[in-house]
Order: C-alpha cells, then sequence, then structure tokens
C-alpha cells in the first residue's frame, strides 16, 4: 500500500497549496528549542541502525508501544534494535489518527525516500533498505540535518556543562550550521530533594570556584556561567517548570530559606515557590541585561508513576498535562519586572490547552511598543504538537493577539529525525490560512498572506533571536 504523503498532505484547498509551495516549502529551519546532543554534532555521529536513530530516547514512541502492552525490554530494555524496531513497526498501524502516525511516515519519506506505509509485513524491507542508507557518509548526524536545510539549532544545556562540544562545532569550518546553547537553570532551583541540590550546588562551586554558602554566592555563580554561555553564541534561556508562582519575600528571609536548604533542611511547598521566585526573579534582570530571550515551558505533571522513575528515570515516558493556577501569579511576576523596565523578550509554552486564551492575552499585558511581538505565545508544546493543537494555538493566537508576530515551530526533541515536524507545521498552518481565504474571510491577496506565512516559517524568528 502506498504512502498517503503525498504533495498536497494536509493541504485541502488551492491557496493552501500555493501558500505551502511557494512561501513555506523552501525557507530554512531555525530550531530554536530542542535536546537534541551537541556531542553527536560535534562527532558527526553515524547511527548504526534504524531502530537506533528512531527509537533512542523517543519517549513518544515509547508511550504508544506500552499502551499496546509491548513489553519493556522491546522498549527501553536490552533486546536488539532491530527487534525494537520491529516491535515498533508492529504499533505503527495502530496509531491511527495520532500524529505519530504521520510523524513516521514523514520522516521515512523525506529522509530515506520510503514511500510504503510502516507495518509488520513492511518492517524488515525497510529496515534493511534504512540501514543500508545509514552506513553511508550522506547520513551522518551533520549531514541528517543539512538534508532538513537547518539554518540554526539550539540546544538546552545546564550551567555546569563546559560547552566543549559547542566549542569544538563553531572551530569546525566544515560546519556551516549554527548550533548555539541555550541556559536552563532548573536544577538551581529544584528544592524538592535536598542532599541532590547540594550536590548539584558542588558541581556550580567546582566550575565557576565560587563558594555557594549563601544566596548572592549562587546568584554571582550563575550569573558568571550566563557570561560563560554568552560567550559561547548563547542568546536565550528556558525554564520548564508547572507555573511561574509569584510569592514575594524579603531579601532576608530568602537569605534564610536558602541556608536553609544549603545545609540539608526541606522546605515547604511555599517556602520553595518563594525562594524560587527570588532566583526567577534575578535571572530574568540578568538576561535583561544581556539582550537574551527567555522562555518559559509551563504546565508539565511530571514523572507520575514512582515504580517507573525508579527503575527508568526522569524523562522517560511518564509525564502528563497538568490543571495548575496559571493567571494571577504569571501577571505578577512579569509586571515586577516591567515596573523597572528589567523585562526581557519573553516565549510562553502551555502545556494546558484550557489556558491558552490566558496564556494569548497575558502576552498582550506586556507588549510595550519597544520590539515586535516582544512577548510571544510560544507554539504548541509537547502533547498539542499535533494537527489539532496547533490549530489550537494558532486560533487562539490569531484572535487575540497578532499571529503575523509570532516566531513558528521547534522540534523540542531528541531525535535527528524530527526535523520534518516543521514541515507538519508549516501544512497545518497555511491550510488554515487557505481555507479563510476559500471560504472569503480573508481576502484573496496571495502574495501578502504569502508574506505572513514565510515570516511565521523563518523571518520572525531570524530576527526576534537576532541570529
Amino acid at each position: 500500500m502506498g504512502n498517503y504523503i503525498t504533495d498536497d498532505f494536509l493541504l485541502q484547498n488551492k491557496p493552501a497549496q500555493t501558500l505551502y509551495h511557494h512561501f513555506a516549502a523552501d525557507q530554512p529551519i531555525i530550531d530554536y528549542h530542542c535536546h537534541l546532543s551537541p556531542a553527536d554534532i560535534a562527532n558527526d555521529r553515524q547511527f548504526n541502525d534504524l531502530g537506533e536513530v528512531w527509537l533512542e530516547g523517543d519517549h513518544y514512541k515509547w508511550r504508544a508501544m506500552r499502551t499496546l502492552g509491548i513489553d519493556e525490554q522491546y522498549i527501553t530494555g536490552d533486546a536488539g534494535y532491530q527487534k525494537k524496531f520491529r516491535k515498533w513497526a508492529e504499533t505503527v498501524p495502530f496509531t491511527l489518527r495520532n500524529p505519530l502516525h504521520h510523524w513516521t511516515h514523514l520522516e521515512l519519506k523525506r529522509y530515506f525516500d520510503v514511500d510504503q506505509l510502516l507495518g509488520p509485513e513492511t518492517a524488515d524491507e525497510i529496515y534493511y533498505t534504512c540501514n543500508e542508507k545509514l552506513k553511508t557518509p550522506e547520513y551522518s548526524t551533520r549531514n541528517l540535518i543539512r538534508r532538513m536545510d537547518v539554518e540554526v539549532i539550539c540546544t538546552t544545556d545546564d550551567p555546569v556543562d563546559s560547552l566543549e562540544h559547542h566549542r569544538t562545532i563553531a572551530g569546525d569550518d566544515d560546519v556551516e550550521i549554527e548550533v548555539y546553547p541555550a541556559f536552563r537553570p532548573d536544577a538551581a532551583y529544584n528544592f524538592s530533594d535536598p542532599g541532590g541540590y547540594n550536590e548539584y550546588l558542588n558541581k556550580l562551586e567546582l566550575v565557576t570556584g565560587i563558594n555557594i554558602r549563601g544566596l548572592d554566592d549562587l546568584l554571582e555563580a550563575l550569573y558568571d556561567r550566563i557570561d560563560f554561555f554568552d560567550e559561547h553564541g548563547c542568546c536565550l534561556s528556558d525554564h520548564g517548570i508547572t507555573t511561574l508562582h509569584s510569592e514575594p519575600i524579603g531579601k532576608k528571609e530568602a537569605e534564610t530559606l536558602f541556608e536553609s536548604v544549603r545545609s540539608g533542611e526541606t522546605l515547604s511547598v511555599a517556602e520553595a515557590r518563594s525562594l524560587r521566585y527570588v532566583i526567577l526573579l534575578e535571572l530574568s534582570r540578568r538576561y535583561d541585561q544581556k539582550g537574551w530571550v527567555q522562555q518559559f515551558h509551563l504546565g508539565a505533571l511530571r514523572n507520575n508513576s514512582d515504580r517507573m522513575m525508579e527503575k527508568l528515570g526522569p524523562d522517560t515516558g511518564f509525564d502528563s498535562i497538568g490543571d495548575y493556577p496559571q493567571a494571577e501569579s504569571m501577571a505578577r511576576f512579569f509586571n515586577e519586572l516591567d515596573r523597572t523596565r528589567q523585562l526581557p523578550k519573553t516565549v510562553l509554552y502551555n502545556l494546558n490547552p484550557s489556558d491558552n486564551a490566558v496564556f494569548a492575552t497575558m502576552t498582550g499585558n506586556f507588549n510595550d511598543g519597544s520590539t515586535r511581538g516582544k512577548m510571544q505565545f510560544g507554539s504548541a508544546w509537547w502533547f498539542l504538537d499535533q494537527k489539532d493543537g496547533i490549530e489550537d494555538q494558532l486560533n487562539v493566537l490569531s484572535n487575540m493577539g497578532l499571529l503575523s508576530c509570532f516566531i513558528g515551530m521547534l522540534t523540542d526533541s531528541r531525535s535527528f529525525l524530527s526535523y520534518p515536524r516543521h514541515e507538519y507545521f508549516r501544512r497545518v498552518l497555511c491550510n488554515l490560512i487557505g481555507q479563510d481565504i476559500e471560504n472569503g474571510e480573508l481576502p484573496d491577496d496571495i502574495e501578502w498572506a504569502g508574506k505572513i506565512v514565510s515570516d511565521i516559517c523563518y523571518h520572525n524568528a531570524k530576527s526576534y533571536f537576532e541570529f
């Protein structure tokens, strides 16, 4: 059976087809947030097996396989990659109406020119065809990226990271792709495990040479690493937290709380929120000084299965959407920064679709005319980066903000085969605008609509991040 990923896949009207093929398809990719390994790019890793490149670290696929009743040995266990791939192939037909069905066949077609549907009957043929290609230099990590016309990649990096791989990439004249670090300091305010937290601060002491005894010491150490990241081309930070809690406390109280956790004591939930608020405010002020963009990924309920957390560790597919209160504390946080004109450019990503209107209108509260699209309602994230979720985010942003200023899609992925998700987003975007033109709800001005589309796909991000 042939692949349904045709040239006009998801493009259900003539204006959409024109917008996509003439204004979106050929735009380079700026992937300003992902979890790709900079070591793999620096070393130009050559994957040995389709199962390896496809299933290594992809918790989207892992969740689907578990749901189908596949044993963990074929997911994260010690089964060989061919056996794991066969189990994934067995799963794919059952992902009908899940975005994994779309992504799987887009990736097969765009990377390997495979036009078959993946299933148990085609698994071995596809496996051997793709493996033969993976063995060639044209399928090294860097060439997988080049194949998708990726111009910029921003990885996600802890403050204690040496950034040695970014230096290697920057110093290699054969790498024309710009690869920058992004500052992800979540561990610096994760007080849930005092023992683990203090071990992390000891690492931060080692890389900065700063003796961290008080809160000012911690901030000095983080500022030191911000300077270090900035020297390596970093221009953005990222924060993965449930919500922007805003529980102001005085400096003396914050110092006392920090000294408590530094001595191994456990903070209450309210105390942890207050101390985190103080640290995030000071980090935001430093980002503003540097001219960085700050990103907040909000709303995930992480690591819900204690049993599987103990067995496999974090980020292995046991997370879900949370239903946290967002609006009031977020407004107070941004207002405190805006009040003193220290609010940097900010991207807000929402995981709970019921909060989309909250996030879209929140950005409008702090757009002050100083920068085009200064506050961004970020692209549909994680569980929402499928057709319905993308359309919902685009519609809410259109109704309550300016879609024309949107900085577009990112992969947020650990897989080097994820770049067709940009194509997927672009097709959904063009279909949405094209349908409005077809319905007479927008002017039949393809050139102007095409400019808006190409801006969202590429130019807005390039200008916003100043790449």
